[in-house]
């Protein structure tokens, strides 16, 4: 449960780095953030399922020490 948890808060927050990176890009529209954004939620949703469902512990963690790693790394890089 607390894997979930934390995959939902760090995938939360890749969300919003995806939203807004795509926004930054030059000669993108609002509709082009929104379809990165939907996608990036679609597939949190999917591992968010699959973390609370499937995969076994070892797997959860990793994915969550994966995705706490990429928002340390992503947010640090500007």
């Amino acid at each position: 449960m607390a894997a979930t948890a934390l995959l939902v808060l760090f995938g939360g927050i890749l969300v919003l780095v995806v939203m807004a990176q795509a926004r930054d890009r030059k000669g993108r529209s609002r509709g082009d953030v929104v379809r990165n954004g939907a996608i990036a939620s679609a597939v949190l949703v999917v591992a968010i399922l699959c973390v609370a469902l499937w995969l076994p512990s070892t797997v959860a963690w990793g994915l969550v020490a994966a995705a706490g790693i990429a928002v340390a790394v992503l947010t640090m890089v500007d």
